[in-house]
């Protein structure tokens, strides 16, 4: 299996809700289909917030990233946080996951991205490992904090 990654089209919502939608399951992720699709259409269009990629084939994707931009002073610009990474439980373990987070920053770093962020829960000590093995690191003196509005 590949970890080839595909820019998200709008003629991916389909494939794209159906992953969300297994991902929100697993993770106890709340949400409606009008919503998902409210939260993924915007990104498949083109909008400069973020973009969503396919990990596998596009006609039968077997995962997918999503990441939104901003910018930071402290990193010297442009950043990304990966809001969401999914690859189905059948082909988990196969190195597909870290492939990609490896081959997404580089392709990135080539339009001007400076550093990528993302949050893992405290315990989940499996997907540590896997986002260490793609070179992200803990900041020890800083902590992720969120509002919703």
């Amino acid at each position: 299996m590949s970890a080839a990654l595909t820019l998200a089209g709008p003629d991916h919502l389909d494939r794209l809700v159906t992953l969300v939608t297994a991902c929100h399951e697993e993770t106890g992720t709340k949400l409606s289909e009008e919503a998902r699709r409210a939260g993924l259409a915007p990104l498949l269009e083109g909008i400069p917030h973020g973009a969503a990629y396919l990990i596998g084939p596009p006609r039968a994707p077997i995962g997918y990233i999503v990441l939104t931009f901003g910018w930071s002073v402290a990193f010297g610009g442009l950043d990304a946080i990966v809001d969401e990474i999914y690859v189905r439980p059948g082909v988990r373990k196969r190195g597909i996951a870290s492939e990609a987070l490896l081959a997404l920053p580089k392709a990135l770093a080539a339009g001007g991205l400076k550093a990528m962020h993302l949050e893992v829960d405290r315990d989940n000590e499996a997907a540590q490992k896997l986002y260490g093995r793609a070179g992200f690191k803990a900041r020890e003196t800083q902590i992720f904090m969120s509002r919703r509005l």
